[in-house]
């Protein structure tokens, strides 16, 4: 059962979304960005209030470089479709399963992204998790 709403173009830009922002990280990279994804629209706090929609989510100002380039407007491809749908039935990993930022620095990860601490790392992207102080709800989403 899906923990957000979605529709099939939804699944599509979602899966684009999963390639461009992570393809040279695997399934389980791909996956994570996912996770990061879901939470923001789930958790409703922080940068995040209002989001409803896996549109809304990925389109917000500033939230994923990746819609910049031309490589995320290409159709997506059967393989990340799979990956989106198991994002959207609720599938999560460490250490995305509670973060709402990642990103990929040049070297080590710092110890706090937007105010919020590191909690790991995979491959080259470091994430970042809310504390239940600025935002209990990511913690009840599931």
């Amino acid at each position: 059962m899906a923990v957000v709403k979605a529709r099939n173009a939804d699944i599509d830009l979602l899966a684009r979304l999963l390639r461009a922002e992570a393809e040279g990280e695997g399934n389980v990279g791909m996956m994570l960005v996912g996770n990061v994804g879901v939470n923001r629209i789930r958790a409703d706090c922080s940068d995040f209030k209002g989001l409803r929609t896996i549109p809304q989510m990925i389109f917000q100002p500033h939230a994923f470089e990746a819609v910049t380039h031309g490589y995320f407007y290409q159709r997506a491809r059967e393989s990340e479709k799979r990956l989106a749908r198991r994002v959207v039935n609720g599938e999560r990993y460490w250490p995305g399963k509670y973060s709402l930022w990642y990103f990929k620095p040049p070297g080590n990860c710092p110890p706090q992204w937007y105010n919020q601490p590191f909690v790991g790392r995979y491959k080259a992207h470091c994430f970042f998790e809310p504390t239940a102080e600025t935002c209990e709800n990511v913690y009840n989403v599931f």
